[in-house]
């Protein structure tokens, strides 16, 4: 099992990124070995459909779970259709969010927590 968590850095021990479908990179996790990649997010400075392109490469490295700060309506629903929980209001370290989910302390969100275009925002 993988999960992914957005990241402002190539690293676990990076910031995890509040934007989904605009964060910097995408670590994709083994939580049971911490064994990890890291996918820059090539859809970051797109003009429109982040959200989407970006739920549909995560959901092709057949990920269960994605922990990230907020998600918009469109890859809410690009994740969803995948099967993918969605975990939000995650901040800090990547590797402490992982660390988290092990303990079950995440639940997965039932709709999108931001409004469309969010991440052209900056994010906060």
């Amino acid at each position: 099992m993988k999960i992914c968590i957005t990241s402002q850095g190539n690293n676990l021990e990076s910031e995890v990124d509040p934007r989904f479908g605009r964060c910097s990179y995408f670590i994709i996790v083994d939580p049971e070995t911490l064994e990890f990649e890291t996918v820059s997010n090539i859809n970051a400075q797109a003009g429109g459909g982040a959200g989407i392109q970006s739920g549909q490469l995560v959901s092709e490295q057949g990920i269960k779970a994605v922990l990230t700060g907020n998600v918009g309506p469109n890859a809410f629903q690009t994740l969803k259709a995948s099967k993918v929980d969605i975990i939000t209001g995650v901040t800090g370290k990547v590797i402490d969010a992982i660390t988290k989910y092990i303990k079950g302390d995440f639940n997965p969100i039932s709709s999108a927590t931001v409004e469309s275009h969010f991440g052209m925002k900056g994010g906060t």
